[in-house]
């Protein structure tokens, strides 16, 4: 008996079987209108905040770094005398102005994007925004800002055909320098003035260099009288933030850093200036610890080859007396 068979079954499937299909693209993170409003959205809500000193209000609309560094300012400005105080001026960012980067995320990844948004005369002042939404109230918060030292230097941030970015992996060993060497390399810049590993890993750019000056000039601030100290710390916040470019990445962090001030003689106080009595009070001491938190933004190579820091921005977030121990 000779068995039956269906052509159509063997050859014709094979013919007619429909070829693999590409990866759909992961979706943008939000639209640019999107995007837009919540910006607009921040500076209104902010210039309230500052106009009430409204920390429940602020909170709503800043995250991560941004947050206890606007905490800080308000803290420091309550403590001034009020004739001290510069009244508050309403801004808001110029739309026109600035520049959206939005990067496709995948599903389950926090939503962020970028902006850059320019102003001056000649749009000679630049700086870069991330902001992210909040995974709990599903919020647009303002999480960094960074002023750009030379606005010229930013690298040209890739964009696909519908003007989207692509997010990059900040720790990814494809970088030049993942981001822990970045923050490793900036806490070196405050330390020992970049003689570890911060001119190594940083060329040398204007960012750089006022790093550098921080370091020296702090650390001579008391002559023979008193020592200043800095150091690296864990970071308070680790998350960070990068986009592809046509040479690499441009990265946006938090690096988090320590000072220590103290005599060199038992009989010697430091008394605490008008800005540092919002947290150590008018009591003089021997010695005082302050925090920083800062948010910093460099160019990073795909080759090895240096990185290129382009701002950054820190503000004192804690200090307290030291107690009695002097410092040599």
């Amino acid at each position: 008996m000779t068995a039956c068979t269906n052509d159509d079954s063997d050859t014709s499937a094979k013919k007619t079987a429909p070829s693999a299909t590409a990866a759909p693209k992961p979706a943008p993170a939000l639209t640019p209108a999107q995007a837009r409003d919540a910006i607009t959205h921040y500076s209104k809500t902010n210039n309230l905040v500052h106009m009430n000193q409204d920390r429940a209000l602020l909170d709503t609309v800043e995250g991560g770094p941004r947050y206890v560094m606007s905490l800080a300012d308000l803290k420091q400005d309550e403590a001034l005398p009020k004739a001290d105080r510069e009244p508050y001026r309403p801004w808001s960012y110029n739309l026109s102005a600035t520049d959206l980067y939005i990067p496709r995320l995948q599903n389950g990844q926090q939503r962020w994007f970028a902006a850059v948004t320019r102003a001056g005369s000649k749009q000679q002042y630049a700086r870069v925004l991330i902001m992210a939404e909040n995974t709990k109230s599903k919020q647009w918060e303002m999480v960094a800002t960074v002023d750009l030292d030379d606005p010229k230097q930013l690298p040209q941030i890739m964009l696909d055909k519908d003007g989207y970015a692509t997010a990059v992996d900040a720790a990814s060993n494809a970088l030049a320098a993942p981001v822990g060497v970045l923050r490793s390399a900036v806490g070196d810049n405050f330390a020992t003035g970049g003689e570890m590993t911060g001119k190594k890993v940083f060329t040398s750019t204007e960012t750089s260099q006022r790093q550098i000056k921080v370091h020296d000039e702090t650390t001579r601030k008391f002559g023979p009288r008193g020592t200043t100290r800095f150091a690296s710390a864990d970071p308070q916040f680790t998350d960070a933030y990068a986009l592809k470019t046509t040479t690499g990445a441009l990265v946006i962090f938090s690096h988090t850093h320590t000072q220590h001030d103290a005599v060199t003689s038992p009989g010697l106080r430091i008394v605490p200036e008008k800005r540092d009595r919002a947290w150590l009070g008018t009591s003089p001491s021997p010695a005082f610890n302050y925090r920083f938190t800062c948010s910093d933004i460099a160019a990073v190579p795909s080759v090895p080859e240096p990185s290129s820091l382009l701002g950054y921005g820190c503000r004192r977030t804690d200090a307290e007396a030291a107690g009695p121990s002097t410092s040599v």
